[in-house]
């Protein structure tokens, strides 16, 4: 079993740290008053690329061996943002496979950091099979999204962060689609906030990670339908783990309470998020009886928002 010592979370985080931003904790009287609770969302999606996303990437390509020419991997958006753009600092060509209905304003980023995007199938198999063929023609180096350690040591830095930056958390939220947030967030709450339980929020229509933590092994997810596009893949292997071990439990949650809480961020707090981003807030807003009074970390993930495709 994967478990990094705190001593490579810190590493990573010193590492990541001249090429990211240390994004700000901001806090709404209007949501709190709202929810009951009181929460500290640590905005990511402020971040470079717009997400979380560019933590994981980075420590991931600046650990790569020295002369490596040319990255690639598979990503809806965000994590293929983050590595065109890690992999334009380090002076490496990108090859990003995308699912053909990733949002335009993703696609258009990824190209805008010189990547090269290979369209396929919105499925995980589809994005398997062509990223092996990209790798064979180029010979570039896989970054996977979520199962990497170097990547899950990067986005433990998040709550490592939004630990540093607050009093003493009741409870830390974060979405899951492959899982590497969520071990990270698991990892980092773990080492430096014991008392702090971690949480995770998942889509209704992509719910693989909540079965797979009540079946005791991965459950691939097999057709997701939600609006959270950023948490259709299936957990990863290192990461379930870690996950099993350190959170909580998974809490899901439908569309129509992701859109609902997406806008109130949008409302009150004047800031864009995307509707994955969305998820942990509706978790909060669908269970008051459970947060009442309790001190909220909240990761928001990412802003990287289609404007023509907007749920509201």
């Amino acid at each position: 079993m994967f478990l990094p010592e705190l001593s490579l979370i810190e590493a990573a985080h010193q590492r990541i740290a001249p090429y990211l931003h240390r994004t700000p904790v901001l806090t709404s009287q209007s949501i709190d008053a709202v929810s009951g609770a009181e929460i500290f969302f640590k905005c990511e999606n402020f971040q470079k690329i717009g997400a979380f996303k560019a933590r994981g990437a980075t420590n991931a390509i600046l650990q790569l061996p020295e002369g490596t020419k040319a990255v690639a991997t598979h990503s809806s958006g965000n994590h293929a943002q983050a590595v065109a753009y890690a992999a334009k600092s380090k002076g490496m060509q990108a090859y990003i496979v995308m699912p053909e209905t990733a949002p335009k304003v993703k696609v258009k980023a990824v190209k805008g950091y010189g990547a090269e995007v290979i369209f396929c199938a919105p499925n995980q198999q589809a994005r398997e099979d062509t990223l092996n063929k990209v790798v064979a023609k180029t010979g570039a180096a896989f970054v996977h999204p979520y199962d990497n350690k170097e990547v899950i040591c990067g986005q433990a830095s998040a709550a490592k962060e939004l630990i540093e930056d607050t009093s003493t958390l009741d409870f830390v939220l974060a979405p899951v689609g492959g899982g590497g947030l969520l071990a990270g967030t698991a990892l980092a709450t773990h080492y430096l906030s014991k008392n702090t339980k971690v949480i995770a929020g998942e889509p209704e229509g992509a719910d693989d990670a909540y079965r797979s933590l009540k079946a005791g092994e991965i459950i691939p997810s097999v057709n997701p339908n939600t609006i959270a596009d950023g948490l259709l893949t299936s957990l990863g292997k290192l990461n379930f783990p870690i996950i099993q071990k350190l959170v909580q439990e998974i809490i899901t949650v439908d569309d129509e309470a992701i859109k609902a809480a997406m806008r109130l961020i949008w409302e009150r707090m004047k800031i864009i998020i995307e509707p994955s981003c969305a998820v942990p807030l509706a978790v909060v807003l669908q269970h008051q009886e459970k947060f009442a009074g309790k001190k909220i970390g909240i990761i928001l993930t990412g802003g990287n928002v289609d404007l023509e495709k907007l749920p509201f």
